[in-house]
């Protein structure tokens, strides 16, 4: 029976190890909220239509993002969503080891995306 508890205790601290703290509490990817005024507005993101507000959507964090907000009758509203590494996460995973600061920068779960609520306002033409 101790042997058991030891084998779990291992494989728990070789599992934080082998991970790196971004990805292990935030993963790769965030969700982003986006509603509009009026609804119903089409959302493309990247120039590939995503859906209709109001909406959630994932995105992945180490990328960067345009949002456009397409209604007929209306201008069409873009958005920039851009990205920033947290220090937090990078000292975190310095002391962890290399394993990882090497997991965290590979998948980009270092990223977070400035913005995770979007709401615009739509003008008339």
């Amino acid at each position: 029976m101790k042997a058991h508890y030891k084998l779990i205790a291992s494989t728990l601290i070789l599992s934080f190890l082998l991970s790196g703290c971004a990805l292990l509490f935030q993963g790769i990817n965030q969700k982003v909220s986006l509603d509009s005024s009026p609804d119903t507005a089409e959302v493309w993101v990247n120039g590939v239509k995503m859906g209709l507000t109001p909406c959630k959507i994932e995105l992945k964090r180490n990328s960067e993002y345009t949002i456009e907000f397409k209604k007929d009758g209306y201008n069409i509203k873009s958005y920039r969503v851009t990205n920033s590494v947290g220090a937090g996460w990078i000292v975190l995973d310095i002391l962890g080891g290399l394993i990882p600061v090497i997991i965290d920068a590979s998948t980009g779960a270092w990223y977070s995306l400035d913005q995770d609520n979007i709401n615009v306002m739509l003008e008339k033409q």
